[in-house]
């Protein structure tokens, strides 16, 4: 079934849903963000991930810093309308400190 961006529920999260972001090849889960209207219409528009910082209060391109850019080939809504997952092709490492993906501690 298509989906429409008017179909995001993005209300239940207080203007953001939560994006998974996983590799299209490999299916490694590379991090977990969140995409507010606009950073989810970007992505749709450039072909990159974009999503909004809680933490910087703006929108960010993935990659704009690092130059580790996120091709997106796929966008998935989940059946509630409330959380996606972005299907990239991933330049470089996902993670900040330079891992290949976010998930990369265990917990004790």
């Amino acid at each position: 079934m298509k989906k429409s961006l008017s179909d995001i529920d993005f209300a239940k999260g207080d203007g953001l849903v939560p994006v998974i972001v996983q590799d299209v090849n490999t299916k490694d889960v590379l991090t977990l963000a969140y995409a507010n209207k606009e950073s989810l219409e970007l992505t749709k528009k450039t072909g990159n991930s974009w999503f909004w910082s809680r933490s910087r209060n703006k929108l960010w391109m993935k990659g704009e810093e690092s130059g580790n850019v996120q091709k997106v080939r796929q966008i998935l809504v989940d059946c509630d309308s409330d959380a996606i997952i972005y299907l990239v092709e991933p330049t470089g490492p996902a993670c900040h400190t330079g891992e290949k993906v976010c998930f990369h501690n265990k917990l004790d």
